[in-house]
């Protein structure tokens, strides 16, 4: 057990607000000797002076006095606390609360219901008025007066108040600094071991929202001790959720999966609301457990038209958060939202076509729908909005045919009014997105191309080192401007060099379609992992003799191969080059191909999925379809005859 965090502070040394964010001065609640010794509602307030003491010490001192003075601990009896519970009902604010106290004697018993009621008072007001309410409770000193008894009674009350209590205090905004906290999770450690199953929820409710401190710490590692065992005692959901964000990410592999199995064995009681907390349950522990997220989704897609946009999109960034797609579930959300598009907001279809894009999943009709919306109004979006707006179409590699050229136009209108207050890094991603689109307009080049703009983007005169993000941009758009942009005037076609460089060992080589493809060709005229421009990783290139019909690429010389020579570059694309569930490319993957034809190559894309789903036969038949399709040219007859013919 870890030591005593409690401070020799004053009982309220400052406090909290939430959800709101306001700033009122604190009063100072010491505990001062003339408090200590006077009387409330008929118990006698010792003044606080065994923090620094065991809590067996402590508990004990609180026996004693229990037992020397049993008429001011005995609970009251049913007739004695009925109007007091009738009253605390009838209570809407916190200060009625409190100045219920001044009618009726509280015991030991009734802190937790006080504070549990001041609390549940203040959560159907409004921002304005709960902001105003808790000003007043924390200026009534009768709210003083109750947190003193918490203090005082917490090594008396049953594990149920302590629970109910820390809750309460919590949420009400107490700082985790004072002692009323700190006393409460310190006793709750010492009787932990108690609590029932509803304590132990109500507990793991709480401490999930506290900052991490020494209390804090040993209560979650004490939980996780306890759940090991108790885990199979736990009947509900809305409890086993509790307990998945309360032990965290920090907590053994072993525990996390017995929680998520013990979840998926009540899988049959889940209701949509249980289905939506259980993929930020999990992503509160790190754990990607598949049959339970896809229990999880079935019965969100089922249920779609039930979350309101508040709930969904958290559920889409849980599963950024987990690396989980599922396409069912993908598919249903942005089917509804597409269906029901015009109660969306352009904010609210922003996020979930940016959290759509993260998850690598192309929403094709949403993504028309907000086109024709763009292309209607441009003017209502902000720099930020027209930003995502082009970071989702030209990665997700959207095209929308005959639309791109007045969707680019309306886009661009709204951007030029932004240029001006756009900063170097802001300019650097719009002409980033437009040149995967192919389409960058000279005059925003130059002024990112401005000394002024390039020194901020390469930090001049800052021992960091350049984002590895900005490099590869500015590496990409340099190529862009190279091999897309001929017509451009020299100056704008040479973005400095950085000698951004990929790692090869970043992409392994796939041995088995290398393998297949030596077995068709040879072995000479194969080449493994080829890096071209610093950048563009190739699997293996194929050289092979030019058909004689064939002229020599004017960009041939780049890689320094033979004039004569036709070079094959073989590239294994895997899932994540693809828009999740088809066989759509993606923007890295589309540019890559691009560039690799304008240096000369002929590119060969070999999706790795497709390829490891067949045996080595129909591996070596898929590849002689894709390098060498069916043409007149009689070198490449000539060797699919000498193979196995190609379905």
């Amino acid at each position: 057990m870890l030591r005593c965090a409690l401070r020799s502070t004053s009982l309220w040394t400052s406090f909290r607000w939430t959800p709101m964010s306001l700033c009122y001065k604190s009063r100072s609640f010491a505990v001062s000797s003339q408090l200590g010794r006077k009387r409330i509602q008929g118990h006698t307030l010792k003044q606080v002076r065994y923090y620094s003491q065991s809590g067996h010490d402590v508990l004990n001192v609180t026996i004693k006095q229990t037992a020397a003075s049993p008429e001011t601990s005995e609970p009251l009896d049913k007739a004695e606390r009925t109007p007091f519970y009738s009253h605390l009902q009838n209570c809407f604010c916190p200060t009625d609360v409190l100045d219920t106290l001044k009618e009726f004697p509280a015991s030991q018993h009734l802190i937790s219901n006080i504070l549990t009621r001041i609390w549940e008072s203040t959560k159907k007001l409004t921002d304005e008025q709960r902001s105003c309410e808790l000003r007043l409770m924390y200026e009534h000193p009768g709210f003083e007066e109750v947190c003193e008894r918490a203090v005082t009674e917490a090594w008396r009350m049953k594990s149920d108040d302590l629970a109910y209590s820390l809750m309460a205090v919590v949420n009400l905004g107490v700082s985790q600094n004072t002692r009323v906290v700190q006393t409460l999770l310190r006793v709750i450690q010492e009787r932990v071991d108690q609590f029932d199953i509803k304590a132990l929820s109500v507990l793991a409710s709480c401490i999930q929202e506290m900052e991490d401190c020494r209390n804090v710490l040993a209560l979650k590692e004490a939980l996780r001790l306890l759940l090991k065992d108790r885990i199979p005692e736990i009947q509900s959901v809305v409890v086993l959720q509790s307990m998945m964000r309360a032990v965290g990410k920090n907590s053994p592999i072993h525990l996390k999966k017995q929680l998520a199995t013990k979840t998926l064995s009540l899988a049959d009681e889940f209701s949509p609301p249980n289905s939506q907390y259980m993929f930020s349950s999990l992503a509160s522990m790190g754990l990607n457990f598949k049959p339970l997220l896809d229990v999880c989704s079935k019965n969100i897609a089922e249920n779609v038209h039930e979350f309101p946009f508040g709930r969904l999109l958290p559920v889409l960034k849980s599963c950024h958060e987990l690396r989980y797609r599922n396409y069912t579930l993908f598919s249903s959300v942005s089917e509804y939202m597409a269906n029901t598009f015009d109660m969306w907001s352009n904010k609210q279809v922003i996020l979930i076509l940016v959290t759509f894009e993260n998850l690598l999943f192309r929403p094709v009709v949403m993504l028309d729908l907000f086109a024709e919306r763009i292309i209607q109004n441009p003017d209502s979006l902000t720099l930020k909005d027209l930003l995502s707006v082009l970071k989702v179409f030209s990665l997700l590699n959207h095209d929308l045919k005959e639309k791109q050229t007045e969707f680019l136009a309306s886009v661009m209108k709204v951007l030029e009014s932004y240029l001006p207050k756009m900063s170097s890094t802001d300019l650097l991603k719009a002409i980033y997105y437009l040149a995967l689109l192919e389409h960058v307009p000279q005059a925003w080049l130059e002024k990112l191309l401005q000394q002024e703009n390039l020194d901020q983007l390469l930090q001049k005169g800052k021992s960091r080192q350049i984002p590895n993000k900005v490099q590869r941009w500015l590496h990409t758009l340099g190529l862009c401007m190279r091999l897309d942009q001929p017509q451009l005037p020299h100056s704008l076609r040479s973005i400095p060099d950085f000698h951004f460089t990929v790692p090869a060992h970043d992409f392994p080589v796939n041995q088995e379609m290398l393998s297949a493809i030596r077995s068709i060709v040879g072995n000479d005229a194969v080449q493994e992992s080829v890096l071209e421009q610093s950048i563009y990783f190739i699997d293996c290139v194929i050289t092979l003799p030019r058909p004689k019909e064939e002229t020599c690429d004017l960009h041939a010389e780049d890689s320094g191969s033979p004039e004569c020579a036709q070079r094959i570059a073989v590239v294994c694309a895997p899932p994540t080059s693809f828009c999740f569930g088809t066989t759509h490319p993606r923007a890295s993957l589309v540019t890559k191909l691009r560039h690799l034809e304008k240096l000369g190559y002929k590119p060969v894309m070999v999706p790795v999925i497709e390829l490891n789903s067949k045996t080595e036969e129909e591996k070596i038949q898929m590849l002689q379809k894709l390098i060498f399709p069916a043409q007149e040219s009689s070198g490449t007859q000539e060797m699919l005859n000498n193979s196995p013919k190609a379905e």
